[in-house]
């Protein structure tokens, strides 16, 4: 078997165990239910939502994977702004309610962090949990980052896969001054705009604006301006026929994702990555990265110049590179067997699962060598559905809440997988009693992983 044939089976293991379950989709979702409960007791929140974001919402989190939550703060039908020290004051308001509420451990609020937080973890499972104000960006770049997914499939498993192999080599922390996971992504989105045939287009192809700087005015038709937007785009890249397909498997991306970024410390001094545009960009001739003075530049294509890559650090850029170039040479070898690829592809915790998973390299594939993956409830394939049931979820028992905003634009074009879809509300027993089960089915289980970061 040749070692391609070996790596595509390898990662589709990896993939079965990493990608969600139904049951991890419920224990996510009652947390934001039981989170929503909390906020619910603070007076000076009257009238704000809770609303899920990040990986969660874009559907690019595994098993393990983080919650990101925005506390969108009431403005009408207006999109809501907040100054620094009013978010500080509002989310010490919030530690105060978890505290007197219970149920969640590791409590830190960190306010004078670039957008203050509030950091958890919930019990059985342990999930971390990070709370923010307002940050209705965050919501809309994962929004993207899940329309991105309906292009192409092999970007969602190509985002799992590396981001498992990043913390298997330690370098998916933004704290010891690597990547984080949003760079990681769109590291993905960028080698996928860069292989050849191309995979995904310019972003700038989707949306030719600057989305953070279009937030501004009626939110429901701001978001739908956007999506409509997005959605027209996408379904022309699609449709067009002069664009020759891209039959890679996924074992040839990966290893191809690794030796593109390979020399990454050495080419960060000249060139910057822009998926805005799918293009390495000379920094001395992009007035918008002047003057230089971070290490690695990985622009964010939402919001123009800022840098996703910011906080890695010197030393850290050379571990980087490195890993990319060891892993590479290590999968390019031919004396890899599936065992030596596992260990050098996932953290140890994670190669036992794959190890002793019974449907290994059998009856977890179907014809063609394709996988079959846990199955995830609808509401994973539907993040507007699933975020717009939050927003328009007010406290029942205040007299006077802030009015709901407007309906969301409604009309979307019916090939778009962002079409809202009919689900069980969080709030409603069928789902409460799912996570409460799913709850139950975790704890029993021998060894789980502490949630990633």
């Amino acid at each position: 078997m040749s070692t391609f044939n070996v790596l595509e089976i390898v990662l589709k293991d990896i993939l079965l165990v990493i990608i969600p379950s139904r049951e991890d989709w419920a224990i996510r979702n009652q947390l934001i239910v039981d989170f929503r409960t909390a906020v619910d007791s603070v007076e000076s929140l009257r009238g704000a939502t809770v609303e899920p974001f990040g990986s969660f919402l874009s559907n690019l989190y595994t098993r393990w994977g983080d919650l990101d939550i925005s506390i969108e703060l009431p403005n009408g039908a207006y999109i809501s702004s907040a100054g620094k020290k009013h978010k500080q004051t509002l989310l010490g308001h919030v530690l105060n309610a978890l505290r007197s509420k219970g149920g969640w451990r590791k409590l830190q609020f960190i306010p004078n962090a670039r957008v203050p937080i509030i950091k958890f973890e919930s019990y059985h499972p342990n999930i971390s949990c990070d709370v923010s104000i307002n940050n209705l960006k965050g919501q809309m770049k994962s929004k993207f980052l899940f329309w991105i997914s309906g292009i192409d499939g092999r970007f969602r498993d190509l985002v799992l896969l590396v981001k498992e192999w990043a913390r298997a080599h330690d370098i998916n922390n933004s704290k010891t001054g690597t990547l984080n996971s949003y760079s990681l992504s769109l590291l993905v989105v960028f080698h996928l705009q860069t292989c050849r045939p191309a995979i995904l287009p310019p972003l700038k192809e989707i949306y030719p604006g600057n989305v953070a700087d279009d937030l501004i005015g009626v939110r429901a038709l701001v978001e739908g301006q956007i999506e409509e937007t997005s959605a027209e785009n996408i379904n022309r890249f699609k449709r067009e026929r002069s664009r020759v397909p891209n039959r890679s498997s996924l074992s040839e991306l990966f290893i191809s994702f690794l030796a593109k970024f390979a020399d990454i410390s050495s080419r960060a001094s000249e060139q910057g990555i822009c998926p805005y545009t799918g293009q390495w960009v000379d920094i001395d001739s992009n007035m918008r990265w002047m003057p230089r003075t971070y290490e690695l530049f990985v622009e964010d294509p939402f919001e123009q110049p800022e840098n996703t890559a910011r906080g890695v650090r010197s030393r850290q850029l050379q571990r980087i590179s490195e890993a990319f170039q060891t892993t590479h040479q290590r999968l390019t070898s031919a004396n890899q067997d599936q065992n030596s690829l596992i260990d050098t592809l996932v953290r140890p915790q994670i190669a036992q699962f794959i190890r002793r998973a019974p449907s290994r390299n059998s009856s977890a594939y179907g014809r063609n060598n394709s996988r079959t993956y846990p199955s995830v409830p609808n509401v994973a394939n539907s993040p507007l559905q699933f975020q717009n049931d939050f927003q328009n979820r007010r406290p029942q028992s205040r007299p006077n809440t802030t009015s709901q905003r407007s309906a969301p634009v409604q009309a979307r074009p019916n090939s778009m997988t962002m079409q809202r879809s009919m689900y069980t509300r969080p709030g409603s027993s069928t789902v409460q009693r799912s996570a409460q089960q799913a709850t139950q089915s975790q704890s029993q289980r021998v060894w789980r992983p502490r949630s990633d970061r």
